[in-house]
C-alpha cells in the first residue's frame, strides 16, 4: 500500500457563492462521465464523496495527481479542479489533512490559532467553517490568527487564502514556540485599562500542527523513502514539545488544542502528548474523541514504544549511553523519566548535538553500516575513539556502547489509547498522528516559566551561535518535512528553530528573528513604556505598519460616491499599510475581532509580527475621466459591501451580464437592453457595480439575496468595462451559463461593439489582476496544496 500513488483528493468551500452549483456539477456530470470512461481502470467509484467529512464536501479520486494530468479522458475534469482551485470554490487537500481541525470543533464566535500554518490549506478550511453560516453583508463575530515562522511561506499562506476573501484573519510571522503573549496587564497600571476591550490575546482553539519527520507522507513524497531516518523525529522532539506548550499557554481555559504530525513516529506524537499531560498535570486533559467522525478509520495510540539511536534500540532513559543522553531525553520515553545522577555539561551540548544523521558522506556510510548489522543479526558497534567526535558524535572509549539493544521496556501511564493513529491502509490515504487536549484550568507557575524564558532575552554569547546555526537552514522541498541537515541540531536557546511540517526555515527570517529577541530584551532592561513603542515602530524590518484609517475626507468622499448606507460600520474598521494617507493606494476591511486584536497589540507595543490581514475593500483608481471618487471598489470587497450600496449601481439581464464578462468592453449603445445602456451612461463616471437582475422578481431585494451575483466595473465616457481578473471572469462566465442555460458564443474580434482591449478611455488601472501576486496558482499546475 506505501508503495502505491496516493488517490486525489479535494474540499468544496461551502461558504463560496456557487456551493450548490459546484456540488450538482460533480454529482451530475463528472461523476457519471468519469465511471463511465475511467471505471474499468480505477475502479467502480471513480470518484466518491469522502464517507467520514461533514455535508459530503469532501471528494476523493481513484486516480493520483499524475494520472490526473496525464489522461487524456480526465482533461476537462483535470481543468475544471484547477480553475475551481484558483478561484476558492475548491481547495487540493490530502485527505489525513483534513482530519484535524474537524477535531477543533469550531463554534462562529471562536478565536484560533493555527501555529504552523503555512502552506495554509488547513487554515482555508477553518475559514470556511467560521463563514459557512455567515449571511451576505455580515461578519463572524470569529478570528483567525494564521502563523509561519517563515516569511517566504507566509507569502504562500496569504495567497492560498486570499482566495477565502476575508476580513477574519491575521497572518502573523514568528517562531510558533515564542509566540508573543500580549497580555495588556504588563504593559498598562490597572487604572488605564478600559474593562470593555480586550485585556489578552488568548484563543478558544489551537491547531498546533507541527514540524515533523513526514514519513507519513511516503505516498505523497516517495523521495522520503530515501531520505527519513530515525535521527529526524528525535532532533525534532523537543521543538514539538516546546511549540505545544506554547500553544497550551495561549489556550483559554475550556479551550481545545488538536496536535498533529504526519508522522508514526512515537517520539513525535505519544511521547510528546505524554510530556504535555506530565507538564501540565490535572490542567490538562487528553480528550477520547472516538465518538466524533464515526465512519473515520483510526488506531488508537500506543503506551509503550521504544527509541531509536544509531542503529540501537532503548526501552529506558536508563539505558542510553552517557554521552547521548544530551539528545536522547527522558521525554522521549513512555515513562518520561530518566537516570537522577545524570548530569549534561552544556559546554560541549553542542558537540553531543551533532549527530551522524547529517547528510555527509561520514553518516551516510554509519547509517548505512547499522541498516547493514541489523539485516545481518548483528549488533551495531562503535568505533573507539579517544575523544568525542564533534563531526560524527562518536563516542570516547569510556562510554563505548555495549549492546545496541536494550531488553527493558515502560509503559504510559496516560491515557494515551485516547490519541488517533490514521494509517494507509485502513482508507486508502496518508498516514497522520492526532491527539485532541482540553485545558480545564489556568497552568501553574512552575509549568509556564520556561516558556516565560522563552519570550526574554537569549544570553549574548548564544546570539552569534543562534544567527550562524539558522542561518543555515534551508528548504529542501515544498513537501512539509523538515530538512535533514537542521532536524537534529536542536541544541539552540530555548527552541529558536523551528522548521515546520512543509519545511519551514528560513536564512533571512530566522536571522532577524534572533536580533528580534535580543532588541527586545535591551529594551525590556533600558527603559520606559514610552521608548520600548518608539523601538517596537521600527523592530519588524521590511514589513509595513498597520494603521487605522481615519482620514475623514477621503471616507466621507467614498460614502457619498457609493451611497452607503450608515448601517454599515466603517469607524475603526479600516485599516492600510500606508502612513502617509495622501500616498494610500488600498484600503482594507476588518472584522470587529481582528479590530479589538489590532488595538490591544498597538497597546502592548505592536508584538506582533502581522504580515497581512483584513480584505481589500477600496482601491485608489486615477482615470482621465474625472472621478468624483479617487477609491474605486475591490472585487474581493463587493459581495461584503454589496447589501449597503444605493448609488452607481445597475440591474443587467442575464445576455447583457454575460457580453460584459466575454467582452470585457461594451459601448453604452450596443447592450441588448438599451434601456439599461442608457442608464449606464446616466452615472457619474467611475467605478460602479453591474448586478444580474435574471431569477430575481423584485430588484430591491436583490443585493440581499445571497444567490446574488455582482462585478465590478468602470463607467467611462462611451463605454462601460470590467474589472475583473481574466480568470475570474472565465469561471463566473461559465457558472451564469450553467445556471441560466445560456450559450457561450466563440469571440469575434472583428465586431466594433464588442471591444476586447477596450477603448482610451478605461481607467490606468482596470483590470483587477493588476494587483495579483506575482507568483500566481495559475501559472502552475493544480498547488500542490498542504502536503501533509
Amino acid at each position: 500500500m506505501l508503495r502505491k500513488p496516493l488517490p486525489a483528493t479535494f474540499r468544496i468551500n461551502a461558504s463560496c457563492q456557487f456551493f450548490q452549483d459546484i456540488c450538482s456539477q460533480l454529482e451530475n456530470d463528472f461523476r457519471k462521465s468519469l465511471e463511465t470512461e475511467v471505471s474499468d481502470e480505477h475502479g467502480e467509484d471513480a470518484i466518491r464523496p469522502l464517507p467520514w467529512y461533514p455535508g459530503n464536501l469532501a471528494w476523493h479520486l481513484n486516480f493520483s495527481r499524475m494520472q490526473l494530468r496525464r489522461n487524456q479522458a480526465l482533461e476537462s475534469f483535470h481543468e475544471f479542479l484547477k480553475r475551481e482551485n484558483e478561484v476558492g470554490n475548491i481547495t487540493r487537500q490530502e485527505a489525513v489533512s483534513m482530519v484535524p481541525p474537524l477535531f477543533l470543533n469550531v463554534q462562529p464566535d471562536h478565536h484560533i490559532l493555527d501555529m504552523c500554518a503555512a502552506p495554509g490549506s488547513k487554515t482555508f478550511q477553518l475559514l470556511e467553517m467560521i463563514h459557512q453560516s455567515t449571511k451576505p453583508g455580515l461578519l463572524p463575530n470569529a478570528l483567525v490568527v494564521a502563523n509561519d515562522v517563515d516569511v517566504q511561506r507566509c507569502n504562500l499562506l496569504i495567497h492560498q487564502t486570499k482566495r477565502m476573501c476575508t476580513a477574519n484573519l491575521i497572518v502573523t510571522n514568528h517562531e510558533a514556540q515564542n509566540f508573543p503573549g500580549c497580555n495588556l496587564a504588563k504593559f498598562c497600571s490597572e487604572t488605564c485599562m478600559d474593562e470593555a476591550k480586550l485585556q489578552r490575546l488568548e484563543f478558544d482553539r489551537v491547531l498546533c500542527d507541527v514540524p515533523c519527520s513526514g514519513d507519513g507522507t511516503v505516498r505523497k513524497a516517495p523521495d522520503m523513502w530515501r531520505k527519513w531516518n530515525a535521527g529526524m523525529g528525535n532532533g525534532l522532539h523537543r521543538l514539538q514539545v516546546e511549540i505545544a506548550m506554547r500553544g497550551m499557554g495561549l489556550l483559554k481555559v475550556g479551550g481545545r488544542m488538536v496536535y498533529s504530525t504526519c508522522s508514526m513516529n512515537p517520539v513525535e506524537n505519544e511521547a510528546v502528548v505524554a510530556e504535555i499531560l506530565r507538564r501540565c498535570g490535572d490542567s490538562v486533559e487528553l480528550l477520547d474523541v472516538s465518538s466524533e467522525l464515526p465512519e473515520l478509520a483510526r488506531r488508537p495510540g500506543l503506551s509503550t514504544w521504544k527509541v531509536r539511536d544509531r542503529g540501537s534500540w532503548f526501552g529506558v532513559h536508563e539505558d542510553v549511553p552517557r554521552y547521548r543522553k544530551s539528545v536522547i531525553s527522558p521525554s522521549m520515553f513512555p515513562s518520561g523519566k530518566g537516570s537522577k545522577d545524570i548530569e549534561v555539561n552544556t559546554d560541549v551540548l553542542d558537540a553531543d548535538m551533532k549527530d551522524s544523521t547529517d547528510m555527509g558522506e561520514e553518516g551516510e556510510q554509519e547509517r548505512n553500516t547499522a541498516i547493514d548489522d541489523s539485516n545481518n543479526g548483528d549488533s551495531a558497534k562503535t568505533e573507539e575513539k579517544t575523544e568525542v567526535d564533534c563531526e560524527s558524535g562518536e563516542a570516547p572509549t569510556r562510554y563505548k556502547k555495549l549492546n545496541s539493544t536494550s531488553t527493558r521496556t515502560e509503559h504510559s501511564d496516560y491515557p494515551l489509547h485516547r490519541c488517533m493513529r490514521i494509517v494507509p491502509h485502513d482508507q486508502n490515504s496518508g498516514a497522520f498522528f492526532i491527539a485532541v487536549l482540553h485545558k480545564h484550568s489556568p497552568l501553574n507557575e512552575n509549568q509556564v516559566v520556561d516558556w516565560v524564558k522563552s519570550e526574554q532575552s537569549i544570553p549574548e554569547d548564544k546570539t552569534g551561535k543562534l544567527e550562524k546555526d539558522l542561518g543555515s537552514d534551508k528548504v529542501s522541498s515544498e513537501e512539509n518535512i523538515v530538512p535533514q541537515q537542521v532536524v537534529d541540531n536542536t541544541n539552540v536557546v530555548d527552541g529558536e528553530q523551528n522548521g515546520d511540517m512543509d519545511s519551514k526555515s528560513s536564512k533571512d527570517k530566522s536571522s532577524e528573528d534572533a536580533k528580534v529577541i535580543v532588541d527586545e530584551a535591551e529594551k525590556g532592561q533600558a527603559g520606559t513604556r514610552d521608548r520600548r513603542r518608539q523601538q517596537n515602530q521600527g523592530r519588524w524590518r521590511g514589513v509595513d505598519p498597520v494603521i487605522f484609517f481615519k482620514d475623514e475626507v477621503t471616507i466621507k468622499s467614498i460614502v457619498s460616491f457609493y451611497g452607503i448606507k450608515d448601517s454599515f460600520p466603517l469607524e475603526g474598521h479600516l485599516v492600510t499599510r500606508n502612513p502617509d494617507t495622501s500616498h494610500v493606494k488600498r484600503i482594507y476591511y476588518v472584522s470587529k475581532s481582528v479590530q479589538d486584536v489590532l488595538e490591544l497589540n498597538i497597546k502592548v507595543g505592536e508584538r506582533l509580527k502581522i504580515t497581512s490581514l483584513g480584505l481589500k475593500i477600496f482601491e485608489r483608481q486615477s482615470s482621465k475621466d474625472g472621478s468624483p471618487c479617487t477609491f474605486r471598489l475591490s472585487s474581493e470587497g463587493l459581495p461584503l459591501l454589496l447589501p449597503y450600496i444605493t448609488k452607481q449601481i445597475l440591474y443587467a439581464s442575464a445576455i447583457d451580464f454575460q457580453h460584459l464578462l466575454q467582452y470585457r468592453t461594451i459601448k453604452f449603445p450596443d447592450f441588448v437592453d438599451a434601456k439599461f445602456g442608457e442608464e449606464a451612461s446616466a452615472l457619474l463616471p467611475g467605478c460602479c457595480v453591474v448586478v444580474l437582475r435574471e431569477g430575481h422578481q423584485d430588484i430591491g431585494s436583490i443585493a440581499t439575496d445571497p444567490s446574488a451575483i455582482a462585478i465590478v466595473c468602470w463607467k467611462g465616457k462611451t463605454n462601460l468595462c470590467v474589472m475583473l481578473s481574466p480568470l475570474d471572469g472565465k469561471e463566473l462566465l461559465e457558472r451564469i451559463s450553467l445556471r441560466f442555460g445560456l450559450k457561450i458564443p466563440k469571440l469575434d474580434k472583428e465586431k466594433p461593439n464588442q471591444e476586447v482591449t477596450g477603448s482610451g478611455e478605461q481607467p490606468d488601472c482596470a483590470n483587477e489582476a493588476d494587483d495579483q501576486p506575482e507568483s500566481k496558482a495559475s501559472d502552475m499546475e493544480i498547488p500542490d496544496a498542504e502536503a501533509e
